[in-house]
């Protein structure tokens, strides 16, 4: 199948990234390799480590970027390991890494993945598909108190607990085994007149559960914390989020690099002696042009973060 993916804010991106020719870069989020194309294209005796955790990417990925093979090592993982990643390549530090974070359009378009609530399909949702945890995993086996948890965080979903409620009381009749059983139970558990407007009803629980399966939030964390500290200094890390809690966990990430102090705040002086390692170059996150938003209608929510090493 043709991997299909429009790369959001390219333009800002590889500007931000601030690019040398004989730099090393990652691109944790490789996809249908877009970004990555960009960033060879900069590159003459540079490097890019070329990250992502579903193989298939990885396939469609070496056709576009095939005139530049020589520069890239391709890495099959998941960006939370950048530190154990560089490692294995004896890479020390890098000059730059793009994340873009959440689903890819491929993902969405490739209708047996179940990403989608808009094509039937097994409930799936796996990014990394040679993983056994899968959406059916979440949908048929957490305790309602656990959905209405996940729905409710990841989701900001506020008819959580009724969909909780409804999911529970639907596999016990049998087990939820696709997209579609999934969304008409979804819809049931809304209210008529709350589904007349705003985005589609399932469109909340089915991020949820995608986050949860994938541990998206957690990954996050983990990979901002661990990406500032393996940057040479005036090293670039640009971050592409696409929902309020991403975009919190980068923003909270990204002024913990910059002022780490947890001295109290009634104290005259800092004594807890963490240094500041790097500064926030955007403080208000890029936005996609209004051509680029006529164009892809996909990068309506994006946004774009920036941190640098000093």
């Amino acid at each position: 199948m043709e991997f299909h993916h429009v790369s959001v804010l390219l333009n800002e991106c590889i500007e931000y990234l601030n690019i040398k020719k004989d730099g090393i870069y990652i691109d944790g989020t490789m996809g249908g390799g877009g970004h990555s194309l960009a960033i060879c294209q900069k590159l003459t005796t540079g490097r890019l480590i070329a990250i992502d955790q579903d193989l298939n990417a990885h396939t469609a990925a070496k056709q576009i970027l095939k005139d530049h093979l020589k520069k890239i090592t391709f890495v099959h993982d998941n960006f939370e390991n950048i530190k154990t990643i560089l490692q294995n390549l004896n890479i020390a530090k890098v000059d730059g890494v793009l994340l873009d974070i959440g689903v890819s359009s491929h993902q969405l378009d490739e209708s047996e993945r179940g990403f989608s609530y808009q094509k039937d399909a097994p409930l799936d949702m796996r990014m990394d598909n040679t993983n056994d945890f899968s959406a059916y995993d979440v949908v048929n086996t957490y305790n309602e108190q656990q959905l209405y948890t996940i729905i409710w965080e990841y989701g900001e979903e506020r008819w959580a607990k009724r969909i909780a409620k409804f999911i529970v009381e639907q596999r016990q009749l049998k087990p939820i085994q696709t997209t579609t059983e999934l969304v008409e139970c979804i819809k049931k558990a809304i209210p008529k007149g709350a589904r007349k407007d705003g985005p589609h009803p399932a469109k909340r629980t089915f991020q949820a559960i995608r986050i949860e399966v994938n541990r998206e939030l957690d990954v996050l964390q983990k990979a901002v914390t661990d990406t500032a500290e393996v940057l040479n200094t005036g090293g670039r890390f640009c971050i592409i989020t696409f929902h309020s809690l991403e975009d919190r966990i980068v923003k909270n990430a990204f002024r913990l690099q910059e002022n780490p102090c947890i001295c109290p705040k009634e104290f005259p002086v800092c004594v807890c002696g963490k240094k500041q390692i790097a500064k926030v170059i955007t403080r208000k996150p890029i936005l996609p042009s209004e051509q680029e938003l006529e164009q892809n209608h996909r990068s309506r929510s994006a946004k774009l973060r920036v941190l640098e090493r000093i």
